[in-house]
């Protein structure tokens, strides 16, 4: 599945200090200008005619600064301050202050060269990249760090650290005024699911309910040959082989797919989460998977079991990577290796996720409600790839969020299961799942085929003020 990754938008405040080389702006901004150009972002910046080489050195530089990117508000995704030479620091800050977008801000600064250290050519970036930080701590504006403490803009250090710096926006602004759907109530069994829709509501993050029984009532009154569900059917056998699932069960999941579209369209809602444990069974007669993994293929991510804070844990990965993410449960060991674990659901993983898949009905639940009740499953071994985890909830004691992430890799280690499940190895995993539940985390953990932990960790802690852990990087280890 390739990235879907909209067009960025980058606000641009290059950083000038007079008694500086000031030529240096002018070079810098049209170094930073190229490489953004080359990320195939587009640029919100002062133009040389509005300021002194288009970068930002007086009061009123940046106050034309902060009206320029006020009104292209709704459209910057984040904010590069580029350090060609050492900066003004406060006329930065101000203009951050004034144009109040509240986007992540990536710091840059440009390194000297020893060749060119005269009065004339040498920058002083590298002093003045803590100028700056200095004062925007001081103004309480959050910021972001390269990796490098100066990387040249035309350097594959900025270009990853730009590609980073992308997907913290993008997490960022997806979790703005987001809105998720709770279809059905929380399965009885599974109090580890519970949450805080008022800690939700806090952050910005609406719950929309829809009761089961109105989505049993609308499947109940629609035609079989309705558009919608028609629609559907052909995009659930295009999507899956359904050769072993009887017609009946399969007109059943698309009405239940048109319904849950026709819904989340009306009411603007992003993604959602679906009570699935017995109710639609013993009720409709089919599983929900299919259906949701259809809709996590295509980044509307959908987890079962009502677990809205894992839906949430989806979002982000899928924000950040532009590929889908599944929710799973930490489910078993493997064999004695300490630093490897099943994880499996049963299962809604999007297709994305599978070496092979098709669909069957669900083992577990067919113990229960009968096998011509369970068709619905997506059923196969998740392919050897890097995979990032997160998992957040609602804190209700202490009233916040909190969360964790980091990354490891699916093996291809041998598993005779059934459902959706993989073998994942990440390193330090004891101390990992001592941390989970020590902490009481729930038992699902939302994956993404992906290397994008850091990125959901910036966005999430820096940006969002969340209680998050990063395994593996404890104590400033990454």
């Amino acid at each position: 599945m390739p990235v879907n990754h909209r067009k960025m938008v980058m606000g641009v405040i290059v950083g000038n200090r007079g008694f500086f080389p000031d030529h240096l702006a002018k070079s810098g901004r049209e170094e930073i200008l190229r490489a953004l150009q080359a990320a195939d972002m587009d640029i919100v910046a002062l133009t040389p005619e509005e300021s002194k080489y288009g970068a930002v050195e007086t009061r009123e530089e940046s106050r034309r600064c902060a009206e320029l990117f006020k009104r292209n508000r709704d459209r910057i995704d984040g904010i590069i301050v580029t350090l060609p030479n050492f900066g003004e620091e406060r006329a930065i800050a101000d203009a951050l202050r004034l144009a109040d977008l509240r986007v992540p801000v990536l710091i840059q600064a440009t390194p000297d060269d020893p060749k060119k250290m005269t009065i004339a050519s040498r920058r002083d970036s590298f002093c003045g990249k803590m100028s700056a930080c200095n004062n925007l701590r001081q103004y309480g504006i959050p910021y972001s760090i390269t990796t490098l403490h100066t990387e040249s803009p035309d350097s594959p250090e900025f270009a990853h650290d730009l590609e980073w710096f992308a997907a913290v926006c993008r997490v960022v602004k997806g979790f703005r005024n987001l809105r998720v759907g709770a279809i059905g109530a929380r399965p009885a069994a599974f109090n580890t699911v519970r949450y805080s829709e008022k800690i939700l509501e806090s952050q910005g993050i609406s719950i929309e309910t829809l009761d089961l029984s109105e989505v049993l009532g609308r499947i109940d009154r629609m035609k079989d040959n309705d558009d919608h569900a028609q629609a559907k059917l052909a995009a659930i056998k295009k999507y899956v082989d359904a050769s072993s699932v009887p017609a009946p069960a399969l007109l059943k999941m698309a009405k239940l797919g048109a319904v849950v579209d026709q819904w989340m369209a009306a009411t603007e809602v992003t993604i959602s989460a679906v009570q699935c444990w017995t109710s639609i069974e013993e009720n409709l007669g089919v599983v929900p998977c299919t259906v949701m993994s259809m809709m996590s293929n295509e980044l509307l991510s959908s987890a079962c079991e009502v677990d809205i804070c894992g839906v949430l844990g989806m979002h982000a990965l899928q924000l950040a990577s532009g590929t889908p993410s599944a929710l799973l449960d930490w489910n078993n060991n493997y064999g004695s290796d300490p630093n490897k674990a099943v994880c499996f659901h049963c299962s809604n993983l999007p297709k994305h996720f599978f070496r092979s898949v098709k669909m069957d009905f669900q083992e577990i639940i067919a113990g229960t409600v009968g096998k011509e009740n369970t068709f619905g499953t997506c059923v196969g071994l998740i392919k050897p790839e890097k995979m990032s985890f997160a998992r957040f909830s609602t804190d209700d004691t202490f009233g916040k969020m909190r969360g964790y992430v980091g990354e490891g890799r699916f093996t291809d280690d041998p598993l005779n299961t059934f459902g959706g499940a993989g073998v994942v190895e990440i390193q330090n995993l004891q101390r990992l799942l001592r941390f989970i539940c020590e902490r009481g985390f729930e038992h699902h953990v939302a994956a993404n085929l992906s290397t994008v932990a850091s990125a959901v960790y910036e966005a999430t802690t820096r940006y969002l003020g969340w209680d998050m852990l990063y395994h593996g990087c404890e104590n400033g280890a990454c």
